[in-house]
């Protein structure tokens, strides 16, 4: 593996594990401005699953890291339709609740797409500033 796969894993991963903190942040804002704070959590969301695949397919095109991002967005979005007894005991918990939330909404769609285009942006920009 090389170096710059190397360095574009540590990237991802920094960029991962920025987001758990940030995401987590937008939970008291809910509270002042439910869309707001659902919405820049949303993309955060999703921004974290940019970058866990970014940290798995180092060397990938962007685009396609970015497609398959989006690909399992839409997935565990369109698996809050589906409600069995083992699923709704997984949304219930904390860490399930944040991982695959609970109740579709096809605006989260939007804000899936927008976490992900800005996280494409940050890697361009940061690829050009080092």
């Amino acid at each position: 593996m090389g170096s710059a796969s190397s360095t574009a894993r540590a990237r991802w991963g920094t960029l991962a594990l920025a987001c758990v903190p940030l995401g987590l942040a937008t939970r008291p804002l809910k509270r002042h401005d439910e869309a707001l704070g659902s919405a820049l959590g949303d993309a955060l969301w999703a921004l974290l699953v940019l970058a866990l695949v970014g940290v798995a397919f180092p060397r990938w095109p962007l685009a396609r890291r970015a497609a398959l991002a989006l690909g399992i967005a839409v997935l565990v979005e369109v698996s809050q339709l589906w409600h069995t007894p083992w699923l709704e005991a997984l949304r219930h918990s904390t860490l399930g609740a944040l991982a695959i939330g609970g109740s579709f909404s096809f605006g989260d769609l939007g804000c899936y797409a927008a976490g992900i285009a800005g996280g494409c942006l940050l890697d361009r920009w940061l690829k050009h500033r080092v």
